[in-house]
């Protein structure tokens, strides 16, 4: 029996977004249900290295499937110019519940791209309007891209405007995506007045107000992963139908933390969690939702279920390197 090494590439063949979708959307149910075991994550402060780690464990039973694992990611500022390594790195161990057997090892850099655009897609599905054909994207970097890759398998999305303030990372886009959507460059206002729109930057004073969005605009908030880090403006989230991936975590670290830390939201402000809208327990978008806001901070169990997607494909395919961790023999 071999454990499968899959690296960015071959994590990158092996997503199939659809099927990550659904896995994902799996896992927020299974969260909810109560058949999910989560541990907070832990951190390892390295300040002589201005760095550190954090681990991520997870399991969930979805029903038809479960799954184990542990993405163990680091962040290092000082990487690209001192080691030319990137900033963040992340290395996922995917196990088999039953017998602990280490299935694969894959890289989590890659993972946690892909699987943050499911997120973002199951939340979308749930909250956007079931006709929406536009998506406004505010931040060109490299989530950007999974941001509509995924969404727009679930909805049909046709116009594409991408806000950034350096024209290079616009250029970038538009030209990546520009044989598959009428894609152009725009004001956040522009990419704001969207169907849909995903903020992936890592700002810490507020870029998209209120007057920025449009009436019906669902918004997914995938930037802020800190303490600080704040995208949408108070204003916006007053007024927004708010969604959350996980109570602690998001009033910690995500996109409602310095408003609800200061007091200007609280639990009432908070619709409640994707989980909940998933089981049914509350509902999605209806004929009078205004504006919504997807507050998404990364879980555990998202990374799980990515792996259990992408490894499936990946064994069924014979994709990845097999090779003898462990030294059980067949």
């Amino acid at each position: 029996m071999q454990t499968l090494l899959l690296d960015s590439g071959d994590v990158d063949e092996n997503t199939r977004m659809a099927d990550l979708i659904a896995a994902l959307e799996d896992a927020f149910a299974a969260y909810e249900r109560g058949d999910a075991q989560m541990p907070a994550k832990s951190y390892i402060d390295l300040p002589q290295y201005n760095g550190d780690f954090r681990s991520m464990p997870a399991y969930l039973d979805a029903g038809e499937w479960d799954a184990a694992g542990l993405k163990w990611v680091n962040v290092h500022p000082n990487n690209p110019d001192d080691h030319e390594l990137p900033t963040v790195m992340g290395t996922m161990i995917y196990s088999d519940p039953e017998t602990a057997f280490p299935l694969a090892i894959m890289d989590g850099t890659e993972l946690t791209m892909k699987r943050t655009g499911a997120a973002a897609a199951v939340a979308t599905d749930y909250l956007a309007v079931e006709d929406a054909t536009s998506m406004g994207i505010v931040g060109a970097g490299v989530q950007s891209y999974t941001q509509l890759e995924a969404v727009a398998e679930i909805r049909p999305i046709e116009e594409v405007v991408v806000s950034d303030l350096d024209d290079e990372r616009v250029s970038r886009f538009v030209e990546t995506f520009g044989d598959r959507f009428d894609v152009r460059g725009g004001s956040i206002t522009e990419a704001g007045h969207c169907d849909v729109l995903s903020t992936v930057t890592p700002v810490r004073d507020p870029i998209v107000g209120l007057e920025d969005v449009g009436e019906h605009t669902h918004v997914n908030a995938m930037g802020a992963d800190a303490e600080g880090k704040h995208e949408l403006a108070d204003e916006l989230l007053q007024a927004a139908t708010i969604v959350i991936d996980d109570h602690e975590q998001c009033t910690h670290s995500g996109e409602v933390n310095v408003p609800y830390n200061e007091g200007v939201l609280n639990d009432e402000d908070i619709y409640g969690e994707i989980g909940e809208i998933v089981v049914g327990e509350k509902e999605g978008r209806t004929a009078d939702t205004g504006v919504t806001v997807f507050d998404s901070t990364g879980l555990a169990i998202q990374d799980v279920a990515a792996a259990h997607a992408v490894y499936a494909q990946a064994a069924g395919d014979e994709e990845g390197t097999p090779f003898d961790l462990v030294g059980v023999h067949e």
